[in-house]
């Protein structure tokens, strides 16, 4: 018989290599281990499990979803499933047969002790007798196998009567002691055969070695016996040493599989433990799923558990897996929805900006840009195969944006340097305003710098403030000494103010105008209810005169001030044309 692969070549066989030993065990089963084909065929589904676990794990990884993963036909599981069926109907076959012969062998070896028990208890010449105990045990050797219930009490009764045959008829002594030295030579070689096997590496293959041996012990025939005893306790004893090897090896095998199957439920239970309210974001589920595809390597580097338990904890292990790669697909799912929802939000923010990237308006456009990017941090994360070419499509816009304003800007401030350096050169005019001009002329040169004043643009924020104080002093010195009154010099402190309102759009001068309006139709009536109630009042009456006097003062008053707002209207009615 071949001896089976070991678990080093087992190791490292691939599927072509399987497939061509079971053709071989088909070929020749008698030949072969009856257990080879098993473990070949496991061979063989652990290699295509790992196969399928390594394209499932790709195709995941590629984005693709649970469900839709197919595995591609395998032909050579096809050939293989054929084979191992016509292994199982050649081994049923022969199993058939040779429980067939034994029990033919059985029928034939009960006759052989019947016809050893007519010898011991036969009259005939010895001669003849001798020569047909002969035959006898030639063929009781040439018989090998039988039912294996009958082996023990077959070869005690056949040992009976051979015993018999040699204890009881008066043979002659030479050809009795002849037969006794000859076995005791058979008997002691065969012991020393099996103290051999204790040195055998391979303890299965030494305790199949050591049942033929018995089978070649049974065969034999008796010994002196002074020796009886002592040469079976030499064989059993030697056979009980490699008996004990193999039971030791067969526990340590099933510790190693109760081992196995308790690391294989710890697995099962971690997996199964898993807590999927925890699994938040898609970082968490990639973390969760990098550990359950360790825990599946780890899984294969296990052996086998137990017998029983071997199918019912791997469904579990599968079933566990299935479970757990079902919710992160249902996750996906729920992401993939709020995903796209997020890319319609984000495309429309950037049909925006690109809409928005042309305008001037720099102030308002700033902030709308401000708030679309503020809206695009509070969206969600888009799939990641969109995610980058939106961004750049968003940030292009918003860069193209800011790049204009800052070429604006930039423009801006050389243009507010030079209007800085006008406007300082305006303050030192309006202070040299030759003072021996008369106060006509003087004060027609100081409305002339006021207007070139009020005609230059913007200066740099942070000297504004500092830059119309010292404007405005220079103004009031000028005003003093040539005795202008307070409403003029409101009316031009107005117009100065307007060159800064004007530079903001004109809105806003359409609301100062709208202002003002509203103020003097106020004044207007006001005007009109003091001019009608003064006919009212008696003057010959008790404080009349000093009624009408107040009252003549307030319609004054506001007279002036209608003409300081007309003055103003007036104003912004220039910058507006």
């Amino acid at each position: 018989m071949i001896a089976p692969l070991d678990a080093a070549a087992l190791a490292v066989i691939t599927k072509p290599e399987i497939i061509e030993r079971l053709k071989q065990i088909v070929a020749e089963p008698k030949r072969y281990a009856r257990h080879e084909a098993d473990v070949l065929k496991q061979t063989y589904y652990k290699i295509r499990r790992t196969e399928v676990d390594a394209k499932k794990k790709e195709f995941l990884e590629g984005g693709g979803e649970e469900k839709d993963f197919v595995m591609a036909e395998d032909e050579t599981e096809t050939l293989l499933k054929s084979l191992v069926s016509e292994y199982k109907e050649k081994r049923a076959s022969l199993v058939a047969e040779d429980e067939r012969q034994r029990e033919a062998n059985y029928v034939i070896k009960q006759h052989l002790i019947e016809r050893l028990k007519v010898l011991t208890e036969s009259q005939d010449d010895f001669n003849k007798r001798y020569n047909e105990f002969r035959e006898i045990q030639r063929k009781w050797k040439e018989i090998k196998l039988i039912p294996q219930e009958h082996a023990k009490e077959l070869w005690r009764n056949y040992q009976l009567y051979n015993e018999r045959f040699y204890d009881i008829v008066k043979i002659n002594n030479q050809f009795r002691d002849y037969d006794f030295k000859k076995n005791l030579e058979l008997k002691t070689a065969l012991c020393e055969t099996v103290e051999r096997l204790d040195s055998e590496p391979d303890v299965i293959s030494a305790f199949h070695q050591l049942q033929k041996l018995h089978q070649q012990w049974r065969e034999i025939g008796p010994v002196a016996k002074e020796f009886r005893d002592s040469i079976w306790e030499r064989f059993k004893d030697a056979s009980t040493v490699i008996n004990k090897k193999h039971q030791v090896h067969f526990e340590s095998l099933k510790a190693n599989e109760e081992k196995n199957l308790e690391e294989k439920i710890a697995i099962c239970e971690k997996i199964e433990g898993i807590d999927f309210e925890s699994l938040k974001t898609m970082k968490d589920w990639e973390k969760k799923t990098e550990e359950v595809i360790a825990m599946q390597a780890e899984w294969r580097t296990i052996g086998f558990a137990t017998k029983k338990q071997n199918v019912k904890i791997f469904e579990r292990f599968r079933a566990a897996c299935d479970h757990y790669f079902n919710q992160k697909s249902g996750f996906y799912k729920s992401i993939k929805q709020e995903m796209d929802k997020n890319l319609e939000l984000k495309r429309a923010l950037v049909e925006k900006a690109e809409s928005m990237k042309e305008r001037t308006d720099w102030k308002d456009a700033t902030k709308a840009f401000v708030e679309i990017q503020s809206e695009w941090k509070k969206i969600g994360p888009v799939a990641r195969k969109y995610s980058e070419s939106v961004w750049k499509q968003f940030i292009a816009a918003c860069d193209y944006f800011f790049e204009q304003k800052n070429k604006e800007v930039s423009s801006q401030k050389s243009g507010e340097n030079d209007n800085l350096e006008a406007k300082k050169a305006l303050i030192e005019k309006i202070g040299m305003i030759d003072e021996s001009m008369n106060d006509e002329e003087a004060l027609a040169a100081l409305h002339g710098y006021i207007a070139d004043w009020n005609s230059i643009g913007f200066v740099p924020f942070r000297e504004k403030d500092k830059l119309y104080k010292s404007f405005r002093e220079a103004v009031d010195r000028q005003f003093d000494r040539l005795k202008v009154n307070e409403r003029d010099r409101r009316v031009q402190q107005f117009r100065s103010n307007l060159t800064e309102l004007a530079g903001t759009g004109k809105n806003k001068l359409y609301n100062e105008r709208d202002k003002l309006m509203r103020v003097y139709e106020r004044m207007k009536n006001e005007l009109q209810t003091y001019e009608n109630n003064i006919g009212f009042f008696n003057i010959s009456s008790k404080g009349g005169d000093g009624l009408m006097k107040e009252m003549d003062r307030k319609i004054v008053r506001l007279k002036e001030e209608m003409e300081v707002i007309v003055k103003k209207i007036e104003a912004i009615d220039e910058n507006l044309d």
